[in-house]
């Protein structure tokens, strides 16, 4: 499965758009029925709206029936593991099956252990006192 994942990430970061950092990315993952999906980072001339291989990854896991994301791995440039910036650690926990495994620069890590005391949907329900909303355009 990880050497599948790494395949599919590698072609993914061959296709991204990095004409200002030069910092190509690709993610891929799998989805807890099978599916594989995968992103790749897109530049944009404002650094601050750039899109990150992690949230092309999720868009397509969204566009495509949604699910949990069960498995996730990310290269750089050099088609060697990649870790997930903050926000995108934030952004794939909102799609993770609660043990979800990310193969990481030091080695394959739980999301708990990438992001622990991620903030979820749970924290939104304790809060306001109704139930935790259900992601739109995915399954629960």
């Amino acid at each position: 499965m990880w050497a599948r994942l790494r395949e599919l990430a590698t072609e993914a970061m061959r296709r991204a758009y990095a004409p200002y950092s030069h910092f190509r990315v690709g993610a891929a993952a799998l989805v807890d029925d099978g599916r594989l999906v995968s992103g790749c980072n897109v530049e944009n001339a404002g650094y601050g709206v750039a899109l990150c291989a992690e949230c092309g990854l999720v868009s397509e896991l969204v566009r495509t029936g949604g699910g949990r994301l069960v498995a996730f791995a990310c290269v750089d440039g050099d088609g060697q593991p990649c870790s997930p910036c903050g926000r995108c650690r934030q952004v794939l926990s909102e799609h993770a099956h609660p043990d979800m495994l990310l193969a990481m620069p030091s080695g394959v890590m739980t999301i708990d252990q990438v992001l622990p005391d991620r903030f979820t949907q749970a924290d939104i329900a304790r809060v306001t006192g109704g139930p935790a909303p259900a992601p739109e355009g995915g399954r629960p």
